[in-house]
């Protein structure tokens, strides 16, 4: 039912009746995220997490729910159980996403050459 033909007092559909994504929105959504991302620092680096590569993999699903897979710079970083939840809440919050959640995972492991270069500009690395 489309917002013109549902009474002024109906409630949205319910999440579970939402329609499936196409791949365009898909990657929309995608871009989205990626934006979000770029908001989230390492407290240590003056680098968002994005341009850091700590992020390995975004999947958007059809269902508009997200998955994230992301690292670390070592498994000792001192934000390792802030961050991952940080980075779950605001993409969770982003319009359009119904759920997120993001996967820690150390393989591969990170290195400086993930970072890109603008990072790398950034902290004086080229």
């Amino acid at each position: 039912m489309s917002d013109e033909s549902r009474p002024e007092n109906a409630a949205p559909p319910a999440p579970e009746q939402r329609p499936e994504l196409d791949a365009a929105g898909r990657e929309e959504l995608r871009e989205k995220i990626v934006e979000t991302l770029k908001t989230v620092y390492d407290p240590e680096i003056p680098v968002d997490i994005y341009e850091l590569g700590l992020i390995y993999e975004i999947e958007v699903k059809p269902d508009a729910t997200a998955h994230l897979m992301m690292t670390l710079t070592s498994p000792a970083c001192p934000v390792a159980g802030s961050l991952p939840p940080e980075v779950e809440a605001k993409v969770g919050a982003v319009e359009g996403i119904r759920r997120a959640d993001v996967e820690l995972v150390w393989e591969p492991q990170w290195t400086p050459d993930r970072m890109s270069e603008a990072a790398k500009l950034q902290l004086n690395m080229l």
